[in-house]
C-alpha cells in the first residue's frame, strides 16, 4: 500500500474533478470513413506482418493480444500535477504516455504483432482532425486515421486535474490506439460500425469503449506501485463512475456507469488484455 495522502473524493470539488477527467475525458475513438477502413482492413489481411490476426469478428473475439498474459510490472513515476499548472499537467501526461509506449510495446512483442507509437498532441481548443469534429462530451480523443491522441488542456482541466484520473484518461485514449494497431478496429469494428444502425451500432460502440476502459485499467495495475495507485482512491473513483460515469454522454455509446465500473475493475484485477474481451461478453455485461 502506498503512503500518499488520500484525496477526499466524496467532496463536491473532487467529484467535479472526476467528472472532468474520468467521465467527460473518456473520449471515443473516431473511425475513418468506411472506404478507408475497408481498404486498410484489406491491406492488413494480406500483409505478412498482420497474418496472425484473424479478419472479421474473430479479430476482436480471438485477438492474439488476449494470449499475452499480464502487462509486465514497470516503473512509472510520473510526478504530480500542480493545480492550475498547464506545464505540470502536460509533463505528467507525457510521462504517462511514455510508460504506455513501453508497456504496450512489450505486450505486442509477446503477441508477435507489429507495434508503433501513437502521436500525442496537446490542444487548448476543440480542434478537428481527419476523423472529423471534436466528439461531444469528450475532454480528448484518439483519431485512428492519423493515429493521434488529442488531449485537451483547458483552464478547468488544469485546475481540477488529479493524477489517477488523468492517468486513466490517458490510458483509455491509448487503448484505442491498441485496438487500432492490433486490428480489432480496422479488421472488424470500424467497417461493421459504419454499416450498422440504431441499437446495433450503440452496442458495438459500447463494446469498443468498455474494452478501452478495461485495457486502461490493466495498464494501471502494472504501474500501481510506482505511479502510484492508491487503493482507496481507486475504489472511490470506481464507485463514483458506477453512479455517474454515463452522465457525460448524450447517448448510451460508452455504457452505463455500472458497466464502465465493471470493466475498469475487471481490467485492474486481471492485469492484462485477456480479461478485456468485451466482444465475447453477453449484451448485459456491456449495457
Amino acid at each position: 500500500m502506498n503512503t500518499l495522502p488520500i484525496r477526499k473524493l466524496s467532496t463536491l470539488a473532487a467529484a467535479a474533478t472526476v467528472l472532468a477527467l474520468f467521465g467527460t475525458g473518456t473520449a471515443q475513438a473516431t473511425a475513418p470513413a468506411a472506404p478507408a477502413a475497408v481498404k486498410e482492413a484489406s491491406k492488413a489481411q494480406h500483409s505478412q506482418a498482420a497474418a496472425a490476426v484473424p479478419y472479421g469478428k474473430r479479430a476482436a473475439t480471438h485477438n492474439p493480444l488476449y494470449r499475452t498474459g499480464r502487462i509486465s510490472v514497470s516503473n512509472c513515476s510520473a510526478g504530480q500535477i500542480r493545480s492550475g499548472s498547464a506545464a505540470s499537467y502536460r509533463r505528467f501526461m507525457t510521462k504517462i504516455n511514455t510508460c504506455l509506449n513501453n508497456s504496450w510495446a512489450r505486450q505486442f512483442r509477446k503477441a508477435r504483432l507489429p507495434y508503433a507509437k501513437p502521436r500525442l498532441r496537446f490542444v487548448t481548443g476543440k480542434v478537428s482532425s481527419p476523423c472529423g469534429r471534436w466528439p461531444t462530451g469528450a475532454g480528448g480523443y484518439y483519431c485512428s486515421s492519423n493515429k493521434t491522441m488529442y488531449i485537451g488542456v483547458t483552464r478547468k482541466v488544469v485546475r481540477d486535474a488529479f493524477e489517477l484520473g488523468s492517468a486513466q484518461f490517458m490510458a483509455h485514449e491509448y487503448a484505442h490506439h491498441v485496438q487500432t494497431i492490433s486490428k480489432i478496429g480496422p479488421n472488424y469494428y470500424f467497417p461493421t460500425h459504419n454499416r450498422s444502425r440504431g441499437s446495433a451500432k450503440l452496442l458495438l460502440s459500447r463494446r469498443f469503449e468498455l474494452q478501452a476502459d478495461c485495457l486502461a485499467s490493466a495498464f494501471l495495475r502494472s504501474v500501481q506501485s510506482s505511479l502510484p495507485v492508491n487503493s482507496m482512491e481507486w475504489r472511490s473513483m470506481n464507485d463514483w463512475t458506477r453512479k455517474n460515469g454515463h452522465k457525460a454522454w448524450p447517448t448510451n455509446d460508452h455504457g452505463k456507469g455500472y458497466s464502465q465500473a465493471y470493466w475498469a475493475q475487471r481490467g485492474f484485477d486481471s492485469g492484462g488484455p485477456g480479461g478485456c474481451n468485451t466482444w465475447a461478453a453477453s449484451s448485459g455485461r456491456v449495457a
